[in-house]
């Protein structure tokens, strides 16, 4: 017998992160357009480098605004669970745009950093007041929603805010004290900071695409939970995964005395329902296996996670 269950819990916040990446997106579309226009006009190279970094988020956040809708569709006879692995895509693509954008920036910072140019600091300051101001405003539409696609666009928002802040203190800095070095350096160490974020970032994505188990969940201590329910010997073939980071995956045979019929096998649904709830567990499949009877893939390597 197999108990198989579904949460709908999570679908009341589609709608909201779809929203909130879309009001960024247009928030970092149009001001990135001032931006370039800006670093031409100051020679800042600082402020090109969040400009190119801005960029790259752009088009980020409009790929991760397209696959966050589409992940809203339900399921169909192509997609089993739905649609919802479409925000993870986003959040890759977004992770690799990101990277690219900040080699490209590292490539036109070094050269100024050995033949520093003078800049216009007065000019950094209002596009830097201005940066903060947007990028804080697109920031704080997303920081209460969760996802992996949310999660990684509300991090782009929060380095671009860290930047910016950055960018003013050092061009607070340049109007008392002439020394251009400070602006390609800044661009620097703005980029290697952003990459190294984007770069762990990046490993928790590929975990979840590689159905790795979540972080933040033991699969040993799920299976000691569900063993010590009256009436089950043990579980073998467990797997605990991720569809998109946020919602978790829990498959398992369970092997239940055989003299559990009835109400009593109803019992043991009935609490391990609730010990995956405690879990967060978003969808689950259980198979019950009374323990005078063959599994059935036996041919399959069935053992439990290590510790």
């Amino acid at each position: 017998m197999t108990e198989h269950r579904h949460h709908s819990h999570h679908h009341e916040h589609a709608h909201d992160r779809e929203s909130g990446i879309g009001v960024a997106f247009f928030l970092n579309a149009g001001f990135t357009v001032l931006e370039i226009a800006g670093g031409l006009w100051t020679n800042s190279m600082a402020i090109l480098a969040d400009a190119v970094h801005d960029l790259g988020d752009s088009f980020a956040l409009a790929s991760a605004w397209y696959f966050e809708r589409l992940s809203g569709r339900g399921r169909d006879r192509y997609y089993s669970y739905g649609y919802r692995r479409f925000s993870l895509l986003g959040a890759l693509i977004s992770t690799i745009v990101l990277i690219a954008g900040g080699m490209a920036v590292l490539w036109r910072a070094v050269p100024r950093l050995l033949n520093p140019e003078p800049v216009h600091a007065e000019g950094m300051i209002a596009f830097a007041v201005l940066g903060v101001i947007v990028n804080g405003l697109a920031a704080l539409r997303l920081r209460r929603q969760k996802g992996m696609n949310a999660r990684v666009v509300l991090l782009h928002l929060l380095e671009d805010v860290l930047g910016w802040i950055a960018v003013l203190l050092t061009a607070v800095v340049l109007v008392f004290r002439d020394i251009p070095v400070l602006d390609a350096g800044l661009s620097i160490l703005i980029t290697i900071w952003v990459l190294r974020r984007v770069w762990i970032n990046f490993r928790r994505i590929l975990q979840v695409f590689l159905q790795g188990t979540p972080e933040h969940l033991d699969p040993v201590a799920i299976e000691s939970e569900l063993t010590g329910i009256e009436g089950v010997r043990s579980l073998h073939h467990v797997h605990l995964w991720s569809m998109d980071g946020v919602r978790h995956i829990f498959t398992a045979h369970v092997v239940i005395d055989p003299s559990f019929k009835g109400e009593r096998r109803r019992g043991i649904r009935e609490e391990a329902r609730e010990i995956l709830d405690r879990y967060e567990i978003f969808h689950s499949t259980l198979e019950l296996e009374p323990g005078d009877e063959p599994c059935g893939m036996e041919d399959v390597p069935c053992g439990s996670p290590r510790k």
